[in-house]
């Protein structure tokens, strides 16, 4: 288990944009499962939607990459890169995300060639399917 602490080391994010609490399993380079947890103090909450919050598509997106980095850069060549979306593919949303859940982000590599790759990713909620996307993506250096 990798708690935020690591995280912080790992990811260039912080609030409101880290969207990641805690790292679940890892593989490094290949797979991890991280974890969200949704709270009505989210910035977001307050104008998406007042009455109703849901948390943004692209937000659910964004922690689905963001576990995704955290496993990449578990890996000794990919230490201090930051990497980029080049791409987001086969986007579907079949579950709203409220203030509450827990998003779960289950992130598989599919390839790396160099500095691009492909990620596979699921988001659940209560083991239901809340999201699920391909990522391609491109690691830069820190220093570039």
């Amino acid at each position: 288990m990798i708690h935020i602490e690591e995280i912080f080391k790992s990811l260039p994010h912080r609030y409101p944009m880290l969207l990641v609490d805690r790292i679940l399993e890892m593989e490094p380079g290949k797979h991890c499962i991280g974890i969200k947890n949704v709270s009505i103090n989210e910035p977001f909450f307050q104008g998406h939607y007042p009455g109703k919050p849901i948390m943004p598509g692209v937000l659910i997106v964004e922690a689905l990459a963001q576990a995704g980095c955290i496993m990449l850069l578990s890996e000794p060549q990919y230490k201090g890169m930051i990497p980029v979306i080049g791409a987001i593919d086969n986007v579907k949303f079949k579950r709203m995300v409220v203030p509450g859940d827990q998003l779960q982000s289950d992130v598989t590599l599919e390839w790396i060639r160099g500095t691009i790759g492909r990620l596979k990713a699921i988001g659940t909620v209560d083991g239901e399917l809340a999201c699920q996307m391909e990522m391609t993506f491109k690691l830069l250096d820190r220093d570039s």
